[in-house]
């Protein structure tokens, strides 16, 4: 007897879902199944900013013998949501000849964007010198590019972590 009553408590709620409201698709277009509604609208680019500013950074976060990540913050450039962070780097500050970039999607309603690049194949206690800047995913500039920087590699094996700033060990 529970069983039936099982079955039958499945079944009503069941035909219940079935047949419940429809959804807001389906009432955007009520003569249109599901399968058939038109795609959601993507919206047109934002519109891109006056002037993109570096408020902070660039900045080694993290470095291990043969790679580094450096990060720096922007105000929102605005134009096409995918855009790159770019570092161009290398050992003489006057060559600057090697590229790292990352692809990073924007946040319309962000008015700051967090930029992040990782650099791989480095050399050990090797110090570097890199400059920052970031693009359209069409490859226009965000018009922003910072002055020459540097860090260093640590030896191998070991790694410098620079962000988020680590407390001082107690001595």
């Amino acid at each position: 007897m529970n069983g039936l009553l099982l079955r039958l408590a499945i079944t009503a709620i069941a035909s219940s879902l079935l047949s419940s409201t429809p959804t807001v698709a389906q009432a955007q277009h009520p003569q249109m199944s599901p399968a058939r509604q038109p795609p959601a609208e993507i919206p047109p680019p934002a519109k891109k900013a006056a002037r993109v500013e570096i408020i902070q950074g660039p900045a080694l976060e993290v470095a291990h013998d043969d790679l580094a990540i450096i990060r720096w913050t922007t105000t929102n450039p605005g134009g096409t949501d995918d855009h790159f962070a770019v570092v161009y780097y290398g050992t003489d500050p006057e060559d600057l000849s090697q590229m790292a970039k990352s692809p990073i999607r924007l946040n319309r309603n962000h008015p700051e964007m967090i930029f992040r690049v990782r650099m791989v194949g480095l050399k050990p206690q090797t110090t570097y010198y890199y400059k920052v800047t970031s693009t359209e995913s069409n490859g226009n500039s965000d018009g922003v590019e910072s002055s020459v920087n540097q860090f260093t590699t640590p030896s191998p094996g070991e790694r410098v972590v620079a962000y988020p700033p680590q407390p001082a060990r107690p001595r």
